[in-house]
């Protein structure tokens, strides 16, 4: 049989128990994801003050001692993995007893996490859909690339000048072009190789990689979580992935040379997160920050999209190509964005096996 604490660490509810004058006795995982604390470390402690939002909590709890009743509270608070993002939260006490005294329950419901699953959903229809219409279309430009490069070369062997025949390797230049365009479309040609890898050992690279390519007033920081456990992914699609990401960022950034401008890398792990349409036990969430200007109101959620790209000279194939390799890795990206903060995060799944049952 399942004991309390089990069945409290495996609901995706946010819940602390705490005395009937507000100090922890515990908190289950959600609640360790959402206010950014274990719950050995919140023991004893007075849950009011663990997070500044959490003060109003302290007259919840004790309207609800004196009344015997369930009582809520809607608030808004700044939750650690969210790195700033405000969200709308109900606190709702409910009063228990037994035989060591009065105690209540504390839910903290996070409406926007509910907002966040059904837009997870709708990116991952986007990313199918639009999936499906990219590789027929790769597919329809490639067809013909094959018969005008080999028109072209037999072409050449029948011009005599070598300033005719200039035209024509101009031709299989840009048929080779629009090829590798095509397989870039067409995304990775082989199925994820996953192994166990330690995701910063990958951020360290792309670190190096694009901080070689930035401007120089432009300063790549990171912010990792040491305790972040290895991951089982294909390193060099993840690579190209945090890649791809992390050079859009230096590219926002490096528009204006009068002033520092910083990219960040953050590693964070989230517990009983939900991805789509299914709980994980554990999964990592990498970010890749910037202070740039963001991205075009008018983009929106398709960015994503293949061939949508907020810059003159971009191909849009970054960001989808990214969301293709976490689509393969049972992963999602995401963003947020305001001018002056653009968010990309990457989550994947840490555990081989979800939890059980959907979300």
């Amino acid at each position: 049989m399942p004991t309390a604490a089990f069945i409290l660490d495996s609901l995706t509810t946010a819940v602390a128990m705490v005395t009937a004058d507000g100090y922890v006795c515990h908190l289950n995982a959600a609640a360790e994801s959402l206010l950014g604390i274990s719950s050995n470390q919140a023991r004893d402690r007075h849950l009011p003050t663990l997070l500044p939002e959490l003060a109003p909590l302290g007259v919840l709890i004790e309207r609800s001692c004196a009344s015997g009743q369930t009582y809520g509270h809607e608030f808004d608070m700044r939750p650690v993995y969210q790195q700033g993002e405000i969200i709308k939260v109900t606190g709702r006490a409910t009063p228990v007893r037994s035989e060591r005294g009065l105690f209540v329950i504390l839910e903290l419901i996070d409406a926007t996490h509910w907002r966040h699953i059904d837009r997870e959903k709708a990116l991952i229809n986007q990313h199918d859909a639009s999936r499906r219409v990219i590789y027929q279309l790769a597919h329809e430009i490639r067809n013909p690339l094959g018969g005008l490069r080999g028109a072209a070369q037999l072409l050449e062997r029948q011009l005599a000048t070598g300033e005719l025949r200039e035209y024509t390797r101009i031709i299989i230049g840009e048929a080779d072009r629009l090829a590798a365009l095509t397989d870039t479309m067409l995304g990775p040609a082989r199925s994820p190789r996953r192994e166990q890898e330690n995701v910063h050992e990958i951020l360290e690279r792309v670190r190096a990689l694009v901080g070689n390519e930035a401007p120089a007033h432009v300063r790549i920081g990171r912010d990792y979580d040491p305790s972040l456990p290895p991951v089982l992914v294909d390193r060099d699609q993840l690579l190209q992935a945090v890649l791809n990401i992390a050079r859009n960022a230096v590219q926002a950034v490096s528009q204006d040379p009068d002033r520092t401008s910083h990219v960040t890398l953050r590693t964070r792990a989230l517990t009983n997160w939900v991805i789509g349409d299914r709980r994980h036990r554990v999964v990592a969430n990498i970010e890749i920050e910037d202070d740039g200007p963001g991205v075009a109101p008018e983009l929106g959620d398709s960015i994503f999209y293949p061939l949508v790209s907020g810059r003159a000279e971009g191909t849009g194939l970054g960001l989808a190509l990214a969301q293709e390799i976490m689509s393969r890795h049972g992963g999602l990206i995401e963003y947020r964005s305001r001018p002056g903060q653009t968010v990309f995060m990457l989550r994947l799944p840490i555990d081989t096996e979800p939890a059980e049952g959907p979300a």
